[in-house]
């Protein structure tokens, strides 16, 4: 229990109805077996921990990239298979020794928000720009469903990742746009319980955002 402890009321109310969202669409519209399940609800909670800047976030969001890319491999999805297992789980490792390095006043359970210098977001947009063509080029490739969309999941998830790992609010923003894309991937796909994980997805990175904009100010009040 000491380790919920720092969640307020409201993150434990937003947890259990994401949950419960989750839970409900999936026996709603006969998911396509547990596995979908399983990943929606640890991403889910990995979403909840990343809003406190804890590092748990990062370490079930590298369970949860494992499962996912088995989702979109079973769906020919497989810009989601390179994009998770080759981009998000090994930025969410580099993530997870970043904040594991800069905890915030020595506390391990809460990372100390960065915030960035105006010459490094260029960087990061080109840095963007080069990744989403090479990861473009072999889905082409690889014959891809949805191309469009799987490229631009690419870039959303590159930029994510990259401010993730940068310690900046940011980061959440990044994760809401691709949550959208995502969004529309699998209502191609028409996989209600996928939609529902990225739509619950959206709702916990806008909260995600507002929860370290928070932490920066209460941080630098207490510098």
């Amino acid at each position: 229990m000491k380790r919920f402890s720092h969640f307020s009321n409201g993150e434990i109310l937003l947890w259990a109805s994401s949950a419960a969202v989750i839970v409900l669409t999936y026996f709603g519209f006969g998911g396509r077996g547990l596995l979908p399940l399983i990943a929606s609800l640890i991403g889910v909670t990995s979403l909840i921990f990343c809003a406190k800047g804890n590092p748990v976030g990062q370490v079930l969001m590298l369970v949860f990239s494992a499962l996912y890319s088995l989702i979109a491999y079973s769906r020919a999805y497989y810009g989601e298979v390179v994009t998770y297992l080759g981009m998000t789980a090994p930025m969410a490792l580099f993530a997870l020794i970043a904040w594991l390095r800069h905890p915030f006043h020595g506390k391990k359970s809460e990372v100390a928000v960065n915030a960035l210098p105006k010459r490094e977001y260029p960087l990061i947009f080109l840095l963007t720009t080069v990744v989403t063509a090479v990861f473009g080029i072999i889905l082409a490739a690889w014959d891809t469903a949805n191309l469009a969309l799987s490229t631009v999941s690419v870039a959303t998830s590159f930029l994510a990742v990259a401010l993730t790992f940068r310690r900046s609010p940011l980061y959440a923003l990044a994760y809401a746009a691709n949550d959208i894309v995502l969004i529309a991937l699998w209502i191609a796909m028409r996989d209600w319980s996928v939609v529902a994980c990225f739509a619950v997805f959206f709702v916990n990175d806008l909260y995600g955002f507002y929860s370290w904009k928070r932490m920066q100010k209460r941080q630098r009040a207490t510098r």
